[in-house]
């Protein structure tokens, strides 16, 4: 427990001046009696115990318990407890860890030494986990990298959906050409992204964040394995940006999550008092770390994800959790698959065969429409059953429509072409409701079908739809019609409304 100065006065003062014992303390001031001792002991007190320790079970144990504890100084209590039990300990854990948190050899506490660095020298990289982001149904992990110049604590800040190498990487260069620069020193944690084993001194690096080191001319350094305080100033901007940025903070997406964050970085963050200079803000720092910076080079480092994927029977590439179609030539060999954030590229050696905008959901097909219409050109029987699959993504009820017409001994075929007829010229839901309707009547076959949209388009007043396909024929498709002019029309009606004046006269009487 932690008390403040006055408090301990209170209690040196009762103790020397009116002699009260460490129980009356204690109850008076409300605070626990080893409070009382530890500020006696602090000023200078060896108080004996008046009445010895009783002896406990644990009393034989203690020799062995201390020769353990002196080669071993961390050992967990609970560990300690399950030696001393095979050791023929008959006591029980609670009073155990109570005597074993009095015997354990205690710790100096260690102090650091400030770092101070010059401008344009050094600047740490970390990853910040923020919970997760829902896209579709994938639920992927939002984690922030976040890079920070040593000596004008300028932060960068970018969102991204992993923390994978990929993704390490185009944190590194979208940093570098925010910042106009890169530093000649950059600070890790030792990641796997980073560094592939390490044994002491000897560290062997990923090569990929070698090549971006050569590329960018900095020398990558991981920190020392659990000193987490040698790279303490992108800590300290995490927990900043969870306290200031992240809090409350309400967005579409991750594009807009990420053009709020190079909002904050440019104002708040950077319109605070710099650490080292309390009379300047981070922003009038950077401008004078800026120029310290390397030079960037004319051509950035690639940041595309490069996957090697084999393509089964079906004409399809299966890439972070998400199916996207190529040529159905292409079926049963290896192909590269090169991806940034918004696109997927797919290539068969150096030829570009597939192009398709990147998603993030999970277990989606991405297809492109030629490759889907070559493949129907291609095999006869594929136009089936890819008309059913468009039918059972359509109207899910359709699957138990083909079970009630199989077991009719319904023609198969017959009834998938004309659901998609009625799919393409009334559209999912009306169809949906029409099929729905015919499994509750028992009538799964087309006509059932077909009535029964037809019927409800009566009912709510709607106009048949007309289907008008016309033949690929310039003649047809480019036909002009000249309009006549509608006053001769006028004159018929004229015309002929003198007539009939004419013949009621000639009738009278």
């Amino acid at each position: 427990m932690t008390i403040n100065d006055e408090r301990k006065a209170q209690i040196l003062r009762y103790f020397f001046a009116e002699h009260w014992r460490v129980g009356t303390i204690a109850r008076q001031l409300g605070v626990h009696h080893s409070t009382v001792e530890r500020v006696l002991r602090e000023a200078g007190v060896e108080r004996e115990r008046r009445r010895p320790r009783r002896p406990t079970l644990l009393d034989p144990f203690i020799p062995f318990i201390t020769e353990v504890l002196e080669q071993f100084p961390t050992l967990t209590a609970a560990r300690l407890f399950d030696m001393a039990k095979e050791r023929g300990y008959p006591g029980g854990p609670d009073n155990f860890r109570h005597r074993i948190a009095e015997l354990r050899p205690r710790r100096p506490r260690e102090a650091y030494l400030r770092l101070r660095t010059l401008p344009g020298e050094q600047a740490q990289v970390d990853w910040a986990h923020f919970g997760k982001l829902t896209i579709g149904h994938a639920e992927r992990p939002l984690m922030a990298f976040v890079m920070v110049l040593s000596y004008s604590r300028y932060t960068f800040l970018r969102f991204y959906l992993n923390a994978t190498l990929a993704n390490l990487v185009r944190g590194h260069v979208e940093a570098f050409n925010t910042l106009g620069g890169c530093a000649r020193t950059i600070l890790y944690d030792n990641m796997k992204s980073v560094v592939l084993e390490r044994r002491g001194d000897a560290i062997r690096f990923h090569p990929t964040l070698l090549e971006l080191a050569a590329h960018y001319r900095f020398e990558p350094r991981p920190v020392a394995p659990a000193r987490g305080n040698e790279k303490g100033r992108v800590e300290r901007a995490i927990r900043f940006v969870r306290d200031s940025f992240f809090s409350a903070r309400h967005f579409r997406d991750l594009d807009d999550l990420n053009i709020q964050a190079d909002e904050w970085c440019r104002t708040r963050a950077a319109e605070r008092p710099c650490p080292e200079d309390r009379q300047r803000s981070v922003h009038e720092v950077f401008e004078e770390e800026r120029t310290k910076l390397l030079d960037l080079p004319d051509n950035p480092f690639p940041t595309e994800e490069r996957v090697e994927v084999n393509v089964a029977k079906t004409p399809y590439v299966r890439f972070d959790t998400n199916d996207y179609s190529v040529p159905f030539d292409c079926t049963r060999r290896t192909l590269v698959v090169l991806a940034t954030l918004d696109t997927v590229r797919i290539f068969d050696g150096n030829d570009l065969i597939a192009t398709h905008p990147r998603s993030f959901d999970r277990a989606q097909q991405i297809e492109d429409p030629a490759h889907i219409k070559a493949l129907l050109e291609h095999k006869r029987q594929g136009r089936e059953h890819r008309a059913k699959d468009r039918l059972y993504h359509a109207v899910p009820c359709a699957t138990a429509l083909f079970l009630a017409a199989a077991e009719r001994r319904h023609h198969i075929g017959v009834l998938t072409r004309g659901l998609i007829e009625l799919l393409d010229a009334h559209g999912a839901a009306a169809l949906e409701r029409a099929i729905s309707e015919a499994l509750q009547r028992d009538t799964p076959h087309l006509a059932g079908v077909r009535h029964l949209i037809d019927q409800h388009r009566y009912q709510t007043g709607q106009p048949p739809p007309l289907a008008l396909a016309l033949p690929p024929d310039p003649r047809l498709r480019d036909l002009h019609v000249r309009p006549h002019n509608l006053a001769d029309y006028d004159q018929l009606n004229t015309d002929n409304q003198h007539h009939t004046d004419d013949d009621e006269n000639d009738h009278k009487p």
